[in-house]
C-alpha cells in the first residue's frame, strides 16, 4: 500500500504531542483553514508517494521516541494508510496521536475507515484551526476550539474525555 506524504518523517519533535515523537506528515486536506500553518499540504496530489513498508521500517528502527504523531495535511483523508501506521506503531510499543480538522463527533458518526483510524489513536487533536481563536497558550494545538481528547477513555465512557494536560 502507498501513502502520500507532505515531507520526510520527522524525528525528535517535542511540539506535536507529549514526549519525544516522530511525526508522519500526510499530504491532502480539504478543510482549508484560514491562515493554516501548513497550506502546502492541502493538495491531495502534492507531496510524494511512499510505500507503507518503508515507513514501518523507519518506525521499527526508532530509538528514544515516545510515540508517533499523524499530522499533515490531515491523516483522516488517507485513513487506511494512517490506520496501518498507527497499528504498527502500537505493535512497536509507541503511542499514537492524530491531528485532524474533523471533530471527534464527526468521526464517530459512521463505522467507516475514518472511525477505525480514530479508534486506533491514543490522543486526538480535533477541530479546524480558527484564526480568531488562535492562542499561544494552547498546549499542542493552535486555537482554543481544538481539543486534546483521550480517545480510549472517551470510547469507554461514551463521551468526550479531555486529556489531562498536567
Amino acid at each position: 500500500m502507498k501513502v502520500r506524504l507532505a515531507g520526510n518523517i520527522q524525528r525528535d519533535s517535542i511540539v506535536d504531542g507529549s514526549g519525544i515523537r516522530t511525526v508522519v506528515w500526510f499530504q491532502g486536506c480539504k478543510h482549508h483553514c484560514k491562515e493554516c500553518h501548513n497550506p502546502e499540504t492541502w493538495n491531495p496530489n502534492g507531496g510524494f508517494e511512499v510505500d507503507l513498508e518503508d515507513i514501518k521500517e523507519q518506525i521499527k528502527n526508532l530509538k528514544y521516541q515516545t510515540g508517533i504523531t499523524l499530522s499533515g495535511g490531515d491523516p483522516f483523508f488517507q485513513p487506511e494508510a494512517a490506520l496501518e501506521i498507527a497499528k504498527f506503531a502500537h505493535s512497536s510499543g509507541l503511542n499514537v496521536w492524530g491531528y485532524t480538522g474533523f471533530t471527534y463527533e464527526e468521526l464517530m458518526q459512521n463505522d467507516d475507515a475514518k472511525n477505525k483510524l480514530l479508534r486506533e489513536l491514543d490522543v486526538l487533536v480535533d477541530g479546524r484551526f480558527e484564526i480568531d481563536k488562535k492562542s499561544l497558550a494552547c498546549k499542542f494545538r493552535g486555537s482554543t476550539n481544538q481539543r486534546l481528547i483521550d480517545v480510549k477513555k472517551s470510547l469507554d465512557e461514551g463521551m468526550v474525555v479531555l486529556l489531562d494536560e498536567n
